[in-house]
């Protein structure tokens, strides 16, 4: 047997490799990155036989087209729905699928959501910067040179760990895996400046609606919608960002700090989104609505340690699962010349775009 060897046949959109991030760094001022929904992404890493935190693709929105030049392995689809194929036709998500030489992986368009992780077997094999896998584009750093796939680029996985076959077949249930739901509040936990906010800000803040701004990405996503008020200046001595930093700079708009954050930044800080809850932001789109919602540290701790405990779950299934596995998922039979894939339907700020997989432009 021999690890998994895949061409880039098509890049998609933004299709970059991802783990669990560059940790320990950010006082050299290396920013952490990773992968945007960190639930979902160590989810399909167990369900592919891997360590948790094991390289994988982080696919946004228009997935790219990948044929399997070499070996065989397993693979996963977690996140967001946007339409895992094999072989030109559909493949189960959240469940450990065989793959091997000759299979082409693929995805038809956005259903739902906006951030899929293809975890293999083995793990997407790059060279470590900083001692992580992952990319960050605005320095380019880690992954395949710092940038997002291109066609022709060439993805190998390192060698999977045994038993890895056993885990075909093996699902994710549905009451592990991360909440998407559209309407569901942020859970904040308050500070470190949310002394520097009036009353009337803190109130605005926690009882509007916001909605996603078109300029959201990985750095972070800002929202639009009612002002919220500061007691004087927006401006303090700059100091360490964490993952969720909801920052309101002058003009009184939030913006939550995700994966590609900077290190450290000069604006308050009101709160900070607590980590269970990043995954279901860094799944929503421009115009989507987003509401805040106050709660404890104690309260957010609670919440990290259930998600915890989930993944704990998970690697108990996959141990009980290779002990006595189930049915298997059939792999759809390869076909010679694969269908034609049209156009992807996604919607933006209210608005139905469609966009030709034609033309589909590399992303750097």
């Amino acid at each position: 047997m021999s690890a998994l060897v895949l061409e880039c046949r098509l890049p998609g959109m933004l299709t970059t490799v991802q783990d669990g991030g560059r940790w320990g760094y950010q006082g050299k001022g290396m920013p952490v990155a990773g992968a945007m929904d960190l639930p979902s992404f160590r989810l399909g890493n167990i369900l592919a036989g891997n360590e948790e935190n094991e390289g994988a693709l982080e696919v946004t929105l228009l997935g790219p087209t990948l044929f399997v030049a070499e070996g065989e392995g397993m693979a996963a689809v977690t996140g967001a729905d946007l339409g895992f194929q094999v072989n030109g036709r559909p493949a189960p998500m959240w469940t450990a699928v065989a793959v091997g030489a000759g299979d082409v992986l693929s995805f038809s368009g956005p259903r739902s959501g906006c951030r899929a992780y293809l975890c293999l077997s083995g793990g997407v094999d790059v060279p470590p910067v900083m001692e992580s896998r992952s990319t960050y584009t605005r320095a380019r750093v880690g992954g395949f040179q710092g940038r997002a796939l291109k066609k022709g680029d060439i993805v190998r996985c390192g060698e999977p760990l045994p038993l890895w076959r056993k885990c075909e077949g093996l699902v994710c249930p549905e009451a592990l895996r991360p909440c998407y739901l559209p309407d569901a509040p942020l859970r904040v936990v308050p500070g470190p400046q949310d002394d520097l906010f009036t009353e009337k800000g803190k109130e605005t803040f926690y009882g509007s609606d916001y909605a996603v701004s078109n300029s959201a990405d990985r750095m972070g996503y800002r929202m639009d919608g009612p002002e919220i008020e500061h007691t004087g200046a927006a401006d303090i001595i700059s100091d360490a960002i964490p993952l969720g930093a909801v920052q309101v700079p002058g003009h009184g708009q939030p913006i939550v700090m995700l994966a590609d954050r900077q290190t450290t930044g000069g604006y308050t800080k009101i709160g900070v989104v607590c980590s269970v809850d990043i995954a279901a932001l860094s799944q929503r789109l421009p115009g989507q609505k987003v509401r805040f919602h106050k709660i404890s540290l104690d309260d957010a701790l609670a919440l990290a340690r259930e998600e915890a405990g989930k993944r704990d779950e998970m690697r108990r299934l996959r141990a009980a699962w290779r002990s006595a596995p189930g049915e298997t998922v059939p792999l759809p039979t390869a076909e010679p010349d694969l269908p034609s894939r049209g156009e992807a339907l996604i919607r933006v700020d209210g608005e139905e775009h469609r966009i030709s997989w034609e033309e589909i432009q590399e992303v750097e």
